[in-house]
């Protein structure tokens, strides 16, 4: 069913368009070149974001990052094992996905630290992402208090989603 579902609203939308008289191709050109103009004007941007998340992720940054918090996690009865997760979270989704699995493989699906990552997963934004994205797509220089708003969100995520695993576990 779900593979028709892209077939059947091309249809839908050229058989529209010849009922409204409407050139449904040039519409679709134009579509598609502000897309080619929106790839090109973030794209620096991801290059950059994607770049330091594999220098840090390499480097060993993130492990040296992740000892530094474990004593504050800890306080706050955040699994310590999640620190990478945190770490790498408002960056990249894809590495965020990478950590959590390996945690859930390592410590197991049903265990606290797989479901604090799990639930951390699925609470939290990939912040520096999203902000380069969009902010770069609608050509915002000036983040202003977006950053520190997103990380305070992210930051609350995390510590709900570690109190909710915590509390249902």
């Amino acid at each position: 069913m779900f593979d028709l579902i892209l077939p059947l609203l091309l249809t839908f939308v050229s058989l529209w368009g010849l009922r409204q008289k409407e050139d449904v191709y040039s519409h679709f050109l134009a579509g598609a070149e502000d897309g080619i103009r929106t790839l090109f004007g973030i794209a620096p941007s991801l290059i950059l974001l994607l770049t330091a998340v594999g220098m840090m992720r390499e480097s060993g940054g993130f492990d040296l990052l992740s000892n530094l918090f474990a004593p504050v996690l800890g306080f706050f009865k955040i699994p310590a094992e999640t620190a990478p997760l945190l770490l790498i979270r408002p960056f990249s989704g894809s590495a965020a996905l990478a950590v959590g699995t390996e945690l859930m493989v390592t410590h197991g699906v049903d265990s606290l630290i797989g479901k604090t990552a799990a639930v951390m997963l699925g609470s939290t934004e990939t912040t520096f992402y999203a902000i380069s994205v969009y902010f770069g797509a609608t050509g915002v220089k000036k983040t202003r208090y977006a950053i520190p708003a997103a990380l305070t969100a992210d930051a609350v995520g995390f510590f709900t989603a570690a109190l909710t695993a915590r509390f249902l576990a």
